[in-house]
């Protein structure tokens, strides 16, 4: 996998991608409902900030059904999993990255049982 360091850093250095992908180091796979759920934002508006984490190859699909997954690219460079990883232990406690767990954790019907849209 061949992701410039640049454009790594340019997807996290918007709040709802940084979101997103602290949400999915900690998580593993979220629906995108899932996503509009504890972010409280539209789902074109995550769809967007997700299609742009896909192409930069930061994130990869996984369709089941009618819905989407995404996950973090398991084939980034160590230094940028190591980044993530670390990222999401030092924000882990702050604010909206705590409310953001909480949020997710407290969502009723999350995917697997049926998923909410």
């Amino acid at each position: 996998m061949d992701i410039k360091p640049e454009l790594f850093f340019q997807m996290l250095a918007d709040v709802t991608r940084l979101r997103i992908s602290m949400l999915l180091q900690a998580q593993g796979e979220l629906c995108v409902c899932e996503l509009t759920h504890t972010l409280a934002l539209s789902q074109p508006k995550i769809s967007r900030h997700l299609g742009q984490m896909r192409e930069a190859g930061l994130v990869e699909t996984r369709r089941a059904g009618r819905w989407m997954y995404y996950r973090l690219h398991p084939a980034l460079p160590e230094w940028m999993q190591t980044a993530l990883a670390a990222a999401l232990d030092g924000v882990a406690t702050l604010s909206p990255y705590n409310h953001d767990a909480q949020a997710l954790a407290e969502m009723p019907n999350r995917p697997g049982v049926s998923c909410c849209a």
